[in-house]
């Protein structure tokens, strides 16, 4: 009797390959699709401003002929296609332009700003995981009871209180009357001239240093911003989370779990939540990405050196090219993390890989 080998195996490998290969070029391209119609849209709002880009760099007092040296110099005069097409070229070579406001490379003011939000708005996150997923979960087993009530009640709150009322108040009890927390900025005036940054992160590089003191200043000061966007991404979770662990309590292996005499805690933490946790990556990944473009109030409020306050100074200042600048790092990390969490959920779900 003869053994006749199969391919059958070697091609189902080939064709998995090929199935991620094309998953991985079809990432790609809509990424590259995506980002290239946030260029366009930021190309047109500059043009369609009320702002005179030229005027903003050489000033109301310049005479013509400097306004329209300066016009030509920076490619004003040229056909709108032209100048789409440089400026394309510039924003995909990382030339934002000069900014007005600063006199440094806009590339260069986001490189010191934007950590500061992505430290801020990263331990928001975390915040809002740590209080958002149990609160969730526990809505969910508890469905229809007081439990579930007052959870949804605080997720409802975080969703209508407006964000400077909020940081406004918090300033006021927990700053000016109870002394809990350190005040607006992001490092005391103590530390501001001998604490070295390393990342541009100032937890993590007082970490590094091993410098306490500045650390329990920095987390002083960030702590209470921080809960604030932690507290609007734990209504956004919580509620999707109670959602997802509703679909999945229902199903019909949680069933077959109880009646071969698994323990409620196992059931609910080792697998209910084990299979909402695919969907859960992508509401994760919206919420941080909205913390990340969203806290210029919050940045305001608390006089956080952040890129939300940045483009606001430069907005006020109708400085264009940081505007425009900081709106496209924003608006590419959000495109980024949007796209990096529905390649992770089609990863972690075999089902959406078989479609």
């Amino acid at each position: 009797m003869s053994i006749v080998p199969t391919t059958a195996e070697p091609r189902k490998k080939r064709r998995g390959a090929s199935s991620r290969t094309w998953m991985v070029l079809r990432f790609l391209f809509i990424a590259a699709i995506t980002f290239l119609g946030l260029i366009a849209v930021t190309f047109f709002i500059g043009r369609v401003m009320p702002i005179d880009p030229v005027l903003a760099i050489v000033g109301d007092r310049a005479p013509a002929s400097v306004v329209e040296a300066a016009r030509k110099q920076y490619g004003f005069d040229l056909p709108i296609w032209q100048q789409f097409f440089l400026y394309t070229k510039k924003v995909l070579s990382g030339d934002f332009g000069t900014s007005v406001l600063s006199t440094y490379p806009v590339m260069e003011d986001i490189r010191r700003v934007f950590p500061a939000t992505l430290e801020l708005a990263t331990v928001g996150t975390l915040i809002g995981l740590a209080f958002g997923i149990p609160l969730g979960v526990l809505a969910a087993v508890k469905r229809g009871s007081l439990v579930d009530q007052a959870v949804r009640v605080i997720g409802l709150i975080g969703y209508s209180m407006p964000v400077f009322w909020l940081g406004l108040l918090g300033l006021l009890v927990f700053y000016a009357r109870l002394g809990w927390v350190e005040g607006p900025g992001r490092i005391g005036v103590a530390y501001e001239y001998t604490f070295t940054p390393i990342t541009g992160l100032f937890l993590l590089d007082a970490v590094i240093q091993g410098d306490w003191g500045a650390f329990r200043d920095i987390f002083g000061h960030i702590i209470l911003p921080a809960s604030l966007l932690g507290y609007f991404s734990l209504a956004y979770i919580s509620r999707m989370t109670r959602s997802f662990m509703l679909n999945e309590l229902s199903q019909e292996y949680i069933v077959a779990a109880r009646a071969k005499g698994l323990s409620e805690t196992r059931i609910i933490w080792g697998h209910a939540l084990r299979n909402a946790a695919v969907p859960l990556v992508t509401v994760i990944a919206l919420s941080y990405a909205t913390l990340l473009e969203g806290s210029v109030l919050t940045e305001t409020v608390f006089s956080w050196p952040g890129i939300g306050q940045y483009i606001t100074n430069s907005l006020l200042n109708a400085d264009m090219n940081a505007v425009l600048g900081g709106t496209i790092v924003i608006g590419s990390v959000f495109i980024a993390i949007n796209l990096l969490s529905d390649l992770l959920y089609r990863m972690l779900d075999p089902r959406t890989r078989a479609r």
